[in-house]
């Protein structure tokens, strides 16, 4: 089994709700997909195409490749079956490899239990195989093996991925309580905003919204900041096939003459820590930023646009009392 030579399912995984956007985005890409749940979307493909989803999806998670199905009662058995599968077709000897999982399975009690005996199988595999073993933890910067099991029956993947795309890697400061990338992006996609007419950001934060509308206007992707991906370090990875999609990155970024998009917030800090971000991304031209309380944000006029809001909600930050007692006041 050449893990870069067959087709198998992929399962792309984001948080719950957006996989609606999650699946406009990859069948834009070209995809077909056969099934959509809430925290999730499923199609065929290839370990190619699963290069090409880990560097332009905006709303994923994880990207997972199938690589084995079977039965499994119990945690002997899936120690069993996975110690006769041919781990040298996917993972390094000499390398490091981590394991995640989703289990449901009467007899496991901790899905850590789950993970360590498909990290003894593996080793186990490997030390009878070659005489010696590969290294192992919780990182997720190289090799992940993703169990899935449900009741009897245990699936193995390949996460491409590795540390989740739900961060897009340009958030150099996060500042307080900041919106997940991911969701920021699959919330601009719920607008419709046409990527063109302004786009204002009162109580921006740290910006990740208006930054994410930068990036979303101007068609740069996920993929053009980040370096490490958990497929580079599988057997069979070449780095020119990373190479070729990262161009096509760099190649589909697009000007949008007259584009204003203004952030704002009550907050030096907030605008500092939004500037450095926006640097990162490479888009603080694209921003104008302003210190100001929320309701004096320079909106511009006789034109369409989107005008977007994220205020402290009493959740992680604030109090619900005291914006009920401001809403009231200020109402």
């Amino acid at each position: 089994m050449k893990l870069f030579e067959f087709s198998s399912k992929i399962i792309i995984t984001c948080s719950n709700r957006i996989a609606p956007y999650l699946q406009k985005e990859i069948e834009a890409l070209g995809y077909k997909t056969t099934r959509v749940f809430k925290t999730g979307v499923e199609l065929t493909g290839t370990m190619l195409d699963c290069i090409m989803l880990n560097l332009n999806l905006r709303c994923a998670s994880q990207v997972l490749f199938a690589v084995h199905q079977f039965k499994a009662f119990n945690a002997d058995a899936l120690y069993k079956e996975l110690l006769a599968f041919e781990w040298q077709d996917i993972l390094d000897a000499e390398g490091y490899f981590s394991i995640s999982s989703n289990v449901n399975n009467e007899t496991i009690n901790n899905s850590l239990f789950a993970n360590v005996k498909v990290k003894d199988a593996i080793v186990d595999y490997f030390r009878n195989k070659t005489g010696s073993r590969p290294n192992s933890g919780s990182e997720l910067n190289k090799s992940v093996i993703h169990l899935y099991w449900q009741d009897d029956v245990a699936e193995i993947f390949v996460d491409t991925s590795g540390e989740t795309l739900s961060k897009h890697g340009y958030r150099k400061i996060p500042g307080k309580a900041p919106m997940l990338e991911a969701l920021a992006a699959a919330t601009l996609l719920a607008t419709k905003w046409d990527r063109q007419s302004a786009f204002v950001n009162p109580m921006c934060g740290s910006a990740t919204v208006a930054i994410e509308a930068a990036l979303l206007a101007t068609n740069r992707m996920p993929g053009l900041y980040r370096s490490n991906y958990a497929f580079m370090h599988l057997a069979g990875y070449q780095n020119e096939m990373y190479l070729k999609e990262r161009k096509k990155l760099e190649e589909a970024i697009i000007d949008v003459p007259g584009l204003q998009i203004i952030a704002t917030d009550i907050s030096s800090d907030a605008i500092s820590i939004s500037k450095i971000n926006a640097s990162a991304a490479g888009v603080e031209a694209l921003i104008t930023f302003a210190e100001c309380d929320f309701e004096k944000t320079i909106i511009p006029e006789n034109q369409p646009g989107v005008i977007y809001f994220n205020p402290e909600y009493g959740d992680r930050l604030g109090d619900e009392m005291e914006l009920a007692g401001y809403l009231q006041t200020h109402g």
